[in-house]
Formats: structure tokens, C-alpha cells, sequence
């Protein structure tokens, strides 16, 4: 089976309701099969605008947010993304824990460097050749006890100055343990950005996979700025805050613990004081981290908002200044803009008080070790090397408190953005298929609709027990008042919804028991507003059958007319498209969609009003082109001018979802029923009124 054909996207056109479709500058083959197949238009939903509940959460500017998930089960989740990196995980946890207890070890080491100068200065500075039990002996008797204890807690040598030897052992073993831990924490750094990027990537595909398995209606009834949002902001986000809060937060909890037992060691009273800063920072970063997720949360939700309002005001950018709203669209753009003004700068002013209460926490806790230490280093109770280290263990104590503090900010707003991804991946999915049969190469296009029964939402009923059959070749003209349901009739033929009742079979096989892929395989779309991708119009043409041959491609594009105005480009068909495609005309545009159709050779044919878009004059090429298009295929054509439907086989008119009339051109006047009034609507006053007229008489 050919790629196309795997692929399932012959020449599907796509179009939003009530949106101008853009022409991306990314390559067909990189486009999304429901961007490729959304379908459908303004026909279906005119009678009543959506209106977003509360149901409906924060796809929509305006509405309600939906409750945000506990923080603990997203950020379980969000560390799930890890799992599969356990033994890098290990490797991580590793370096970490030997960083850590480097890092624990060296203000001890040097701690007692400290003690060698503090000794080797006192020492110098007492007689030689007496020793330390005589010098504290005569400091008692002469009621200097504070200098007594503290030559008793020391190991000082009257007369021996700083031992320098020692002095530098002790430095150059502190600066190696510092160097080595860093090389460990470079190491577990390096490490943890390779597998969050793994991660970050296999969770842009899970959403771009996602995308695919969604129903059409989930698009349909979404701002799409909203869902760029969840897959480029959010995504981004979130792989912020594993490479950042991550790493540093396992890191800030193990030198935490190692900090703590190091300073219980040295002195368990200090210790105590130190320990005051954990229970405060506790109660501050859970009132400030509560109130702050809730603050980001709101702030990417808004985000969301304000990017929905962006698109549509670019994508909708002609009609704006068409009817003079871009004052009204600047309002709206500065709602949602204050809206996310508001919310991020509540996000940042609460999240921004942890850092100076944290400080102010951790400056109250120095003070105290500062002035209980002194004292006791006064009085011999510890020695001053032990008093620096503590006061370095202190330092280094408040700081992964600090480190945690700030973490938190940046999880809760990581959490906050995996929780809007989550929520996209959780969304109910289109049903699964059962592909038990297949259809073969070329069908016969013979289409049966059986009692088919479909609405879009449950209390407002569209098509109810619908019954046709389209011959194999024959060309179907489907024809009704706006809101009729001609688009939803063909988008039930391709499976872009699923069938309330009832049931649809193509030669005798029912839609359902093929795979989605291989019935739009079969299936070539021609809508009214072209779709051109960014790149050339040879590549525009190829996308309906990547593996057709040149030869292939440039008889479609002589059986479209295309050939006739490429050939007077001067790239020809390497001729490139802007984004707008503004470098050919609408028709134009018109016309290689129709080749691209052509190119796929499907076995079914939809053509949406494919001709009202155009001029007269290329009206006529485009018929030319179309007809050749319908040649030895099922066709079912939609259409509003019904001048361009008199030849069709069987034309089907549909009021408020049902088949009311259906027969020949002729045969459907001469009934006077429905289809006459819609013929009457368009041509009264015009000469083919007058064979309506006679018509009439005639049956009369």
C-alpha cells in the first residue's frame, strides 16, 4: 500500500468554522492528519453560536476554569515522565550523594586548617620551652579562667608557631574534595538534562500522537491558540522546571540532611538554633506555595487565552478590517492582555515574598549560632575551628532551605503547566477502530446510507433515520438551506464522527470495519476554501499521492488546467507559495487543489462549493476540471449555485437534516416542491425562470 493510502489523507481539505484557513510554511508531510481533515464548516452550526459552559474549562477565555488536579498526584505524574530512565536515575542519585558528602566534609577539614593557625598564633605568642598545663595553670592564678578554658580545648604548643606543612596538606586536600565534587555535580547536571530532554521529547510526541487520536469535534469547539498554548508554552515549561527544580531540589535535600548530621556533630546545642529556621521556612513556603500554584495556574490559563485571541485576530485579520472592528478586536486583545497582567503579576509578587521572608528566617538562625558560638569558644566549650565550621554549616544549612524555597515556585508553576498538558492528554479520544475488512485498490464507489440517525450534541437533534444510495460512478449533488446538514452528510462518509444509529457501507462494507486510514485512502475532497501548503506547487500537487511519479503529476495538472498558467511562471511548478498564497489567484489556488485530488485517483469523490470562491471566467476552467475529475468516480458534490448541479445524477435536497426531495434537475422543478423554491430564489427575473414557469403550466 502506497504511503497515501497508509496514511489515510488523500486529498482531504482542511477549514474551521467561521476561520480562514492558513497556508503553514511546514511541509505537507509534517502536517497533522486532523489538520488535514477538519471539515467542518459554518453550514452545521449556524443556527445556534457555541457557547462555551463551565464544563467546557479554560479552552476558552472567558469560562471557567476547570479544578485543578491536587498538586502531589500531577507532580507523581510529571516525575513518572523519569521512569524509564531508572539506571540513569541511579547514576544521578550517585553523583549526587558523593557531591553531597564531599561538599559536607570539606568545612570540617577546614575547620581544622583553622585550628592550625589559631594555635600556631597563640602558641607563638607563650613562652617556649614551658608546657600548655603550666600556661593554664598560670592564666588560673591569675583569674584569666575564659583564656585557661580555651588553652585547654586547644592544641596549642607554647612556642611553636603555625605549622605550615600541615596548614598546607589541609588546603590542598579542601581544594581537591571541592574540585572533585564539582566534577560529580557537573556529572549528574549533564546527565539529568539528557534524560529530562528524552523525556521533554517523548512527551511533545505523546501530544503530537495525541492530536491525531482526537475527535474532530474536540477542535471544532477549542480555540486553537488555547491548544498551541498546552503543547508549546506548557511543554516548555515543564521542561523548565524538571531540569532546574529537579536537579537542584535532590540535591538541596541530601546536602540539607548531610549539613544536619555534620552540625549535631560539631555541637548539638547549635545544632537545635539552626533547626529553628526548618519549621518557619515549613510554614512559609506552604502558605506562600499554595496561594501561588493557584496564581500560576491562573497565569497560564490566561496565557492560553490571550494566544487563542492572537490567532483568531490574525488568521481573521481581513474580515476585521473589512467591517472596522480592529478597535473592538484591540479592546478584546487588551481584556484578555490585562486579564494575564493581573494573573501573572500576582504569580510573581506572591511567589516573590519567599525568597526575602526565607532570608530574613535564615539571618535570624546566624545570628543566633554568631553570638551562642562566640560564647561558647570563650568560655572552651568548643574550639574555633569547630565554631567556623559550624557557622560555614550554618551558612551552607540555610542555603538548600533558600534553594527549596525558590524550587517551589518554579514546581508550582511546572506543576501547574503538566497539569493543563495532562488535561490535553486525558481528553476523551475519537473511538477505536475495528478493521476487520478492507476494501480493494480501485472500489466501485457504490455508498449506502442506512437509516442513519447523527447529531452533535444530545438535545439538539441534525439527521434523523436517513436513507440514500449513491450509484458506482454517479455523481451525487447534495443542495439545502444553511444549517441543512450537507457538510456533516459527507463528513459521516469519511468517519469524522461516528454514527449515532444506523449505518454506512461503502460496496457493501460498513465504514466501521475498515480503518480510518484506509477508508480516506479512497477518498479525494475538494473544499471551498483552497488549502496550500508553504513550499512549491509540484509539492502541493504531490501531497495527494506522495509516491506518484512526475509523469503522474503532470497529467493531473494538465486534466486540472494547471499546467496552463504554470507554464507562464518563471519557476514554474518550482514556483514557491508564500503563506498566504498570494502569489497566485484564488482560482488558481482552486485549481491545484483539484489537481491535488486528481493525483490521488481516489474511488470517491466530495466536492464542498468548490466554484464560490472564483470569478465566471474561471468558474468555467474550474468545472472543465472538475468534471474531468468526477470521470469514472462516486462524486458527491455540495453546492449553493445550483446552476453548477443540473447535470448531476441524482440531486439530494436536505431541510433541517432529512432528505426531503430527491430525483433529476427537471423531474425535482416539475414537483414544485422544495428544490423549486430554492431554484426560484436564485434565477426569478432571469430567463431560466421562464422554463420553471412553463415547466409548471405543464404539470398543472
Amino acid at each position: 500500500m502506497s504511503k497515501q493510502a497508509e496514511d489515510g489523507q488523500a486529498a482531504a481539505e482542511p477549514t474551521r468554522p467561521g476561520r480562514r484557513p492558513r497556508r503553514g510554511a511546514a511541509k505537507p508531510e509534517a502536517q497533522t492528519e486532523q489538520a488535514q481533515t477538519a471539515l467542518l464548516d459554518d453550514d452545521d452550526f449556524v443556527e445556534e453560536e457555541f457557547k462555551p459552559t463551565e464544563a467546557d474549562g479554560d479552552m476558552f477565555g472567558g469560562a471557567p476554569a476547570k479544578k485543578a488536579k491536587a498538586f502531589w498526584p500531577s507532580a507523581k505524574r510529571l516525575v513518572g515522565l523519569l521512569r524509564h530512565e531508572w539506571l540513569a536515575l541511579t547514576a544521578i542519585f550517585g553523583a549526587v550523594a558523593v557531591s553531597v558528602v564531599l561538599t559536607v566534609i570539606g568545612p570540617k577539614i577546614l575547620g581544622r586548617a583553622m585550628d592550625v593557625i589559631f594555635n600556631g598564633v597563640i602558641g607563638a605568642g607563650l613562652p617556649a620551652g614551658v608546657s600548655k598545663d603550666q600556661v593554664i595553670a598560670g592564666a588560673r592564678a591569675s583569674g584569666d579562667n575564659n583564656f585557661a578554658d580555651m588553652l585547654a580545648a586547644s592544641d596549642v604548643v607554647p612556642g611553636k608557631g603555625v605549622d605550615f606543612n600541615a596548614l598546607s596538606f589541609l588546603i590542598v586536600v579542601v581544594l581537591s574534595i571541592y574540585l572533585v565534587a564539582s566534577v560529580f555535580n557537573w556529572f549528574q547536571g549533564y546527565v539529568l538534562n539528557v534524560i529530562v530532554m528524552r523525556a521533554i521529547r517523548k512527551l511533545r510526541s505523546d501530544v503530537e500522537a495525541k492530536l491525531n487520536r482526537l475527535p474532530l469535534n474536540y477542535f471544532d469547539t477549542g480555540q486553537r491558540g488555547d491548544v498551541l498554548s498546552r503543547v508549546t508554552n506548557d511543554v516548555d515549561n515543564v521542561q523548565q522546571g524538571l531540569q532546574q527544580a529537579f536537579s537542584q531540589l535532590v540535591s538541596s535535600v541530601l546536602l540539607l540532611a548531610g549539613f544536619t548530621v555534620m552540625m549535631f556533630l560539631v555541637s548539638w546545642q547549635l545544632a537545635l538554633i539552626a533547626l529553628i529556621a526548618i519549621p518557619l521556612s515549613g510554614v512559609v513556603a506552604g502558605v506562600i506555595g499554595t496561594r501561588s500554584q493557584k496564581l500560576f495556574a491562573s497565569q497560564w490559563k490566561s496565557t492560553g487565552a490571550l494566544n487563542g485571541q492572537i490567532e483568531e485576530s490574525f488568521s481573521g485579520h481581513a474580515l476585521v478590517t473589512l467591517f472596522g472592528r480592529e478597535q473592538d478586536m484591540l479592546e478584546r486583545f487588551d481584556e484578555r492582555n490585562e486579564e494575564l497582567y493581573r494573573a501573572s503579576f500576582g504569580a510573581q509578587f506572591v511567589s516573590g515574598l519567599m525568597m526575602p521572608i526565607m532570608q530574613w528566617v535564615n539571618y535570624l538562625s546566624y545570628v543566633g549560632i554568631a553570638v551562642i558560638g562566640g560564647l561558647r569558644v570563650a568560655s572552651g566549650q568548643m574550639t574555633l575551628g569547630d565554631a567556623t565550621a559550624f557557622i560555614q554549616y550554618s551558612r551552607e544549612f540555610n542555603q538548600p532551605l533558600t534553594q527549596i524555597a525558590g524550587m517551589a515556585n518554579m514546581l508550582q508553576s511546572g506543576v501547574a503547566s503538566a497539569e493543563r498538558v495532562f488535561e490535553f492528554l486525558d481528553e476523551d479520544e475519537q473511538e477505536p477502530e475495528d478493521a476487520r475488512r478492507r476494501l480493494p485498490a480501485k472500489t466501485d464507489g457504490h455508498v449506502e446510507f442506512e437509516n442513519v440517525t447523527f447529531s452533535y450534541t444530545a438535545d439538539k437533534p441534525l439527521i434523523e433515520d436517513l436513507s440514500f444510495s449513491a450509484k458506482p460512478g454517479a455523481t451525487v449533488a447534495i443542495v439545502g438551506p444553511t444549517g441543512a446538514g450537507k457538510t456533516t452528510l459527507v463528513n459521516l462518509v469519511m468517519r469524522f464522527y461516528e454514527l449515532n444509529s444506523g449505518r454506512i457501507t461503502v460496496d457493501g462494507v460498513d465504514i466501521t470495519e475498515l480503518s480510518r486510514a484506509e477508508l480516506r485512502s479512497k477518498v479525494g475532497m475538494v473544499l471551498q476554501d483552497a488549502w496550500l501548503f508553504g513550499g512549491t506547487i509540484y509539492d502541493n500537487i504531490k501531497y495527494g499521492n506522495l509516491d506518484a511519479t512526475e509523469e503522474q503529476i503532470m497529467e493531473a495538472a494538465k486534466a486540472t488546467y494547471v499546467d496552463r498558467f504554470v507554464r507562464a511562471l518563471p519557476d514554474g511548478y518550482q514556483t514557491v507559495l508564500d503563506d498566504e498564497g498570494e502569489n497566485v489567484s484564488a482560482g488558481e489556488m482552486q485549481l491545484i487543489t483539484i489537481a491535488r485530488a486528481f493525483v490521488a485517483n481516489p474511488s470517491l469523490l466530495i466536492l464542498d462549493e468548490a466554484t464560490s470562491s472564483v470569478d465566471t471566467r474561471t468558474e468555467v476552467l474550474v468545472q472543465k476540471a472538475m468534471a474531468a475529475l468526477r470521470t469514472d468516480r462516486t462524486s458527491f458534490v455540495i453546492a449553493h449555485r445550483l446552476s453548477t448541479i443540473r447535470d448531476a445524477d441524482t440531486i439530494l435536497v436536505m431541510e433541517a437534516g432529512r432528505i426531503v426531495e430527491q430525483g433529476g434537475h427537471h423531474d425535482l422543478l416539475a414537483a414544485r416542491g422544495a428544490y423549486y423554491r430554492l431554484y426560484q430564489s436564485q434565477f426569478a427575473g432571469e430567463t431560466d425562470i421562464d422554463d420553471v414557469e412553463a415547466q409548471s403550466k405543464a404539470s398543472l
